[in-house]
């Protein structure tokens, strides 16, 4: 019965009772559902799912509708509904997304914001409130003026990328076009992100190949690092080739060609690292973006987690809205050909991955994210079949030790020649009938040798060649 109030994906909060002295329990979510995208605070229902009803469901009413407009501010859109369920009356309070962020809780001597990060409302730090002050402005961080003068920077690799994908040169008018400058000649913080040098620190990529599969590798923790600064194109083209430089790429053949088969697929790559440079939140100061490849995957760390709140491993990768935290950094990116407008990203890479022929059910790339970061893990394609490789080599090894001098001989005749016969092998090595016989009776109980065929006319195949 409940489902049809609250529908699948709707965010919300089950209360056993309108709790009048400890106010800040329930006004906390009314807060954080404005602060996010929206929810239903439900009064009458037991964590559990269980209604219970409320026994003066007008005074209730009254009392909640009274504690909102008192701490509460600015006072958010909400719709107040009283719904009977069994002979139980429930009261559902339908918190809209706020357009006037932050809605803040006023009381009990404080004033605090709270946003919604899963099922649970907690209070936004201070990076958290600049973000929701550039909301409730319709603004983002990359169209906010910089405090930097737009003639002391260069632009030689946006206008290099601009020229290579349109053919034109890029002049001042296409700048103010782009959002690098405003209409006054200043530049926007989008701007400073793609200039040469820019100076905002934290916009760095470290990228890593770690020796192994976590970051405690023995004696040598990394095979191969790199710190890239610079505007967003470096930044995107390096860590694309520290990529490159650290993957493998195997082939088997065809009827009249080869596939190749690389460790990842490299659109899933490129994608990943687009999102994490353009999607990324610029607020939080101190963290970078990271690429850290391991021997069974690849790892791409970025700095924020989804703009509205929600837990990307909780959601279908369809039903994901395209929301770009910045927009004016999206849009240029678009024009210069290295993402598309229209989002889905996520679900592109994925498909990407499930076209490449060393694909397997369980290497689908994950996505996790909280409410600082998002990482996306890329599987290597090719772990299963090194590392199985690794082992096959490592038993032949083994077995090749174990072996004694007759059977490597035997192994060896029956590799020129599978039809040699013993009295042949017995003329060709001079070892007698007797020894033939219990060489070869022991390759092929360990499974070195295989008999194809009848007695006369068979051959002998060996299994593992030395």
């Amino acid at each position: 019965m409940m489902s049809e109030f609250l529908g699948e994906a709707t965010e919300y909060d089950n209360k056993v009772a309108v709790e009048r002295r400890k106010v800040r329990s329930w006004l906390k979510s009314v807060s954080a559902f404005a602060n996010t995208k929206g929810g239903r605070l439900i009064f009458g229902v037991a964590d559990d799912g269980t209604i219970v009803g409320l026994n003066d469901f007008q005074a209730d009413s009254e009392f909640i509708s009274q504690k909102i407009k008192e701490r509460i501010s600015p006072i958010p859109e909400l719709a107040m509904d009283i719904k009977i369920i069994n002979g139980n009356r429930i009261i559902i309070v339908s918190i809209a997304v706020g357009t006037e962020t932050p809605y803040y809780y006023v009381g009990d001597g404080s004033t605090e914001a709270y946003i919604r990060v899963g099922n649970e409302s907690v209070i936004a730090n201070s990076t958290d409130l600049k973000r929701l002050v550039l909301r409730g402005k319709n603004s983002s961080y990359d169209s906010i003026v910089a405090q930097y003068n737009y003639d002391d920077f260069a632009f030689t690799k946006l206008k290099a990328r601009y020229k290579e994908w349109t053919g034109n040169s890029m002049s001042e008018k296409d700048m103010l076009s782009f959002g690098i400058k405003d209409n006054n000649g200043n530049i926007l913080n989008a701007g400073v992100l793609l200039a040469d040098e820019t100076p905002i620190r934290c916009s760095r990529v470290f990228c890593t190949r770690w020796n192994g599969m976590d970051k405690s590798g023995g004696q040598i923790d990394a095979l191969d690092s790199a710190e890239y600064t610079g505007s967003l194109i470096i930044l995107l083209s390096e860590a694309m080739n520290f990529v490159k430089r650290n993957m493998k790429s195997m082939w088997k053949k065809a009827a009249e060609s080869r596939i190749e088969l690389p460790d990842y697929n490299e659109r899933s790559v490129f994608e990943s690292l687009v999102n994490a440079l353009i999607h990324r939140d610029y607020l939080i100061n101190g963290s970078e973006v990271h690429v850290d490849m391991f021997d069974d995957r690849l790892v791409i760390y970025s700095p924020g987690g989804m703009p509205d709140g929600t837990l990307i491993q909780e959601r279908s990768l369809e039903d994901v809205p395209s929301t770009r935290r910045n927009p004016l950094l999206a849009d240029i990116f678009a024009r210069l050909g290295l993402m598309e407008r229209q989002g889905s990203g996520l679900s592109k890479i994925c498909n990407w991955y499930k076209n490449e022929a060393n694909y397997d059910n369980d290497m689908e790339p994950k996505f996790r994210s909280n409410n600082v970061e998002f990482t996306v893990t890329l599987p290597n394609l090719n772990f299963k079949a090194s590392k199985n490789e690794a082992l096959n080599e490592a038993l032949n090894e083994a077995l090749n030790e174990a072996l004694n001098g007759n059977e490597k001989l035997l192994l060896s005749l029956f590799n020129k020649n599978p039809r040699m016969t013993q009295k042949c092998i017995m003329e060709t090595t001079g070892l007698s009938r007797a020894t033939v016989q219990r060489a070869i009776k022991r390759l092929t109980d360990i499974g070195c040798l295989q008999r194809d065929g009848s007695r006369k006319a068979g051959q002998w195949i060996v299994v593992r060649k030395n």
